[in-house]
């Protein structure tokens, strides 16, 4: 149709006059991030550009930015970035076992201080375990306190056993989860651990 603008395709520039979206803007960031942290500019550079690529309004007002860290290649860099590779090893069978553990030692009655004991052995050598030990921690701090808090109300009283069958429930989920190398976050839990 005549007189309709077409979509740019891979590679080429868009029209300078159209204007900008704020993924657009989002993805010029990134870029004026990157560069930043590789050390090709000062923070004065850093926070002018930062400026000019989230007040931007059309590609016009974008493509200086990416020219000055690109050069002519500008165009190609306008895709966003690609997500950093972690290399992360697979877990051996005694770290996810450390790692489930963190979860399942609530069943012997051990609630916090199971976890808080993988967490600094083996958390301290197994990126893993940590994870693991760190998520079972904070849930079962949650628990405890809803434990000490729900019995001030009668309905804190009538919920007070179903939150710990779904509690130990959540376990026994979290340590098979573990156990065949997943993640697993617990639901309504206040992760005051780091």
């Amino acid at each position: 149709m005549a007189g309709v603008p077409k979509t740019p395709g891979p590679g080429q520039a868009p029209p300078a006059h159209l204007r900008v979206t704020n993924q657009d803007r989002e993805h010029v960031v990134e870029h004026v991030k990157v560069a930043y942290a590789e050390g090709r500019f000062d923070e004065l550079e850093f926070d002018d550009r930062l400026e000019r690529a989230m007040t931007a309004r059309t590609h016009g007002d974008l493509m200086p930015i990416m020219s000055e860290l690109y050069g002519t290649q500008a165009v190609a860099r306008l895709s966003p970035l690609p997500p950093p590779v972690r290399s992360e090893r697979a877990p051996e069978s005694n770290e996810r076992l450390g790692a489930a553990a963190a979860h399942l030692l609530v069943l012997l009655g051990i609630p916090v201080v199971g976890p808080l004991i993988l967490l600094l052995t083996g958390g301290k050598t197994s990126p893993y375990i940590r994870r693991h030990a760190l998520e079972a921690l904070n849930f079962q701090i949650t628990l405890v306190g809803a434990s000490v808090l729900l019995p001030l109300t009668i309905i804190g009283v009538v919920l007070l056993p179903v939150i710990w069958v779904v509690g130990i429930v959540l376990a026994i989920v979290g340590g098979v989860s573990a156990l065949s190398e997943g993640t697993f976050r617990y639901p309504m839990t206040i992760r005051l651990v780091k």
